[in-house]
């Protein structure tokens, strides 16, 4: 394509921006060609021309061969890979969980971010994988899960004219598969691991971190595949019900644990202005110094109890549920909104919707208690905002739990 012994320029890239636009085949050859990253920087940061032909996200032959180019920088290959990612930018999580977890992943070790919901693990996750490696991909575990979800395993062929078998990488070997192909450090979350059996679904797993040189997984092709130092594996746990105590010692053993729980005031404090500015200011009549006030009495009461009554901490609860009521908010009472003329009711209606379920879900029997009790409390001390409806969801899911209770007698 390029006229120029010494590479494709910048100067004929932009003479042939209108092709460029136009072919995608052009553009793999430009990066190919290139005589510096200058054209790279010009045909993928200013033209974006990996947006064109690639698409907002996902691996395209543009990006491809930029993944693939000597000239690419690191800075240039992460902009590729993370084209459509919309993690925030911000860490919120203490400073010590920051390094802790980067210092394990730099010293080869698995990570576990672990704590209570709602405290911002696979949004820590996302971002810890942005930054210390080129790309990731994200793995929601289920009940169904089995090692070849991670390592691989057959599955079933139906392109054929009858039906066929082959061989299919987990998640953790297209990691390395991509690592490999790419020479890039590349990251693997896998999101909300108690979900599945831990100790089933990682048993392959574990033996490949105290044995990296043994293979994993075998490809019909006869391609090996063993663990990759330049794959950063992040998990995410809930521990809403259960603690590190009660976990397969193996997992304790072969990864570096990280706990997320307690946010400093301050950020947390912030984080609530900032969904209240965002969803509530220009689309409700509501007071948002109040639904603050609200929110950081909610938060306060579960996490560290009330005063007033001398009673102690309900469970640990993140912040991040609370930007679920603030949007609810926002959409339910801006104007032609179903609370429109009921901004009041909906504030109830938002804790009923997202916060009291949560809670329940990982509450014993007297925490279930002690949640009515505290909903009952914040209906009297903000009489501005309906919170009954959050009070009887409570409620109604303690008298079920006393029957039960009472069947059982």
């Amino acid at each position: 394509m390029s006229n120029s012994s010494d590479g494709y320029t910048v100067e004929e890239a932009k003479e042939n921006i209108g092709i460029l636009r136009r072919v995608t085949e052009d553009v793999v050859d430009a990066i190919e060609d290139a005589e510096s990253e200058e054209v790279l920087e010009y045909l993928i940061e200013e033209q974006e021309l990996d947006r064109l032909h690639d698409g907002e996200r996902g691996l395209g032959q543009v990006r491809r061969a930029v993944l693939e180019s000597p000239l690419a920088s690191d800075r240039l290959k992460r902009l590729v890979s993370l084209r459509g990612d919309e993690t925030p930018e911000e860490i919120l999580v203490p400073r010590d969980v920051q390094r802790n977890a980067k210092v394990a992943l730099e010293a080869g070790k698995p990570v576990v971010l672990y704590g209570p919901t709602g405290t911002g693990k696979t949004t820590f996750a996302k971002q810890l994988a942005r930054e210390t490696s080129i790309g990731y991909s994200l793995n929601t575990a289920t009940p169904s899960w089995t090692p070849s979800d991670i390592i691989g395993g057959v599955s079933p062929d139906y392109t054929g004219e009858s039906l066929s078998y082959r061989t299919k990488l987990g998640c953790v070997s297209e990691a390395v598969e991509r690592a490999r192909a790419f020479d890039v450090e590349y990251g693997v979350i896998l999101d909300e691991i108690t979900r599945a059996d831990i100790s089933k679904i990682f048993g392959p797993l574990y033996t490949a971190i105290e044995n990296p040189h043994q293979t994993i997984f075998e490809t019909d092709e006869g391609k090996t595949i063993e663990l990759d130092e330049r794959v950063n594996i992040i998990c995410t746990m809930n521990m809403s019900d259960r603690t590190v105590n009660e976990l397969d010692n193996a997992i304790t053993r072969r990864f570096a644990m990280i706990e997320l729980d307690e946010y400093e005031e301050d950020k947390r404090r912030q984080l609530f202005k900032d969904w209240i500015t965002t969803h509530l200011t220009s689309e409700t009549d509501l007071d948002e110094n109040e639904i603050l006030r609200l929110f950081e009495r909610d938060y306060e009461g579960i996490n560290h109890g009330n005063e007033a009554t001398s009673q102690g901490a309900i469970m640990r609860f993140g912040p991040m549920h609370y930007r679920d009521v603030a949007v609810f908010l926002g959409v339910a009472c801006r104007e032609g909104g179903e609370y429109e003329y009921d901004q009041t009711d909906a504030v109830g209606q938002a804790f009923r919707t997202y916060i009291v379920p949560r809670l329940l879900n990982a509450a014993a029997f007297p925490q279930i208690e002690r949640i009515a009790e505290h909903y009952r409390a914040l209906n009297g001390e903000f009489e501005e905002f309906d919170l009954s409806p959050a009070a009887e969801l409570a409620e109604r899911e303690l008298e079920q739990e006393r029957r039960q209770m009472g069947s059982y007698e």
